[in-house]
């Protein structure tokens, strides 16, 4: 085996429900992983944390979509619902900014879930690996997670 001897990267769930496949996004942007490829999770809580120590590489200012560059190098995408840009962040509470250095499960940004299902928009939040895959074998964990626990994916 190649990768023996190299070491894997764990990605934790960065909110709490149930992850599932990136194929059950109801979006082809996602299922035909255009921006990456990963693991989707229906929350249950909107408390969003960073899934791996590192930095925080993008926040847009819609409060929807967040990048974290873990240690090694890898970023992750997360992407809080869908079609919730036009929302123009009106349920979303951020803390974190462009270039804080964060651990797993520290809390980066919150959204009010009632308010995306009130609107009519899905609150599925895609978790991408959007650079650093190269290379490398994805394992994605599916079933009930928790924020900053749950491991929803490896690299290896």
């Amino acid at each position: 085996m190649k990768n023996q001897g190299k070491t894997q990267e764990v990605i934790l769930a960065p909110m709490t429900g149930t992850a599932v496949a990136i194929t059950d996004v109801p979006d082809p942007i996602f299922t035909e992983k255009i921006l990456g490829d990963g693991i989707a999770i229906i929350p249950t809580d909107g408390k969003i944390v960073s899934p791996v120590d590192g930095v925080v590489s993008k926040v847009v200012e819609t409060g929807h979509i967040y990048e974290i560059t873990s240690e090694s190098g890898v970023i992750i995408l997360i992407h809080m619902g869908l079609e919730t840009v036009a929302l123009n962040g009106k349920c979303f509470h951020i803390y974190a900014k462009i270039g804080d250095k964060v651990k797993a499960g520290d809390l980066i940004a919150e959204a009010d879930l009632e308010f995306i299902k009130e609107t009519g928009r899905n609150s599925i939040t895609p978790v991408l690996i959007s650079s650093g895959l190269d290379g490398k074998e994805l394992v994605c964990e599916k079933g009930e997670v928790q924020a900053g626990k749950s491991v929803i994916m490896t690299l290896k």
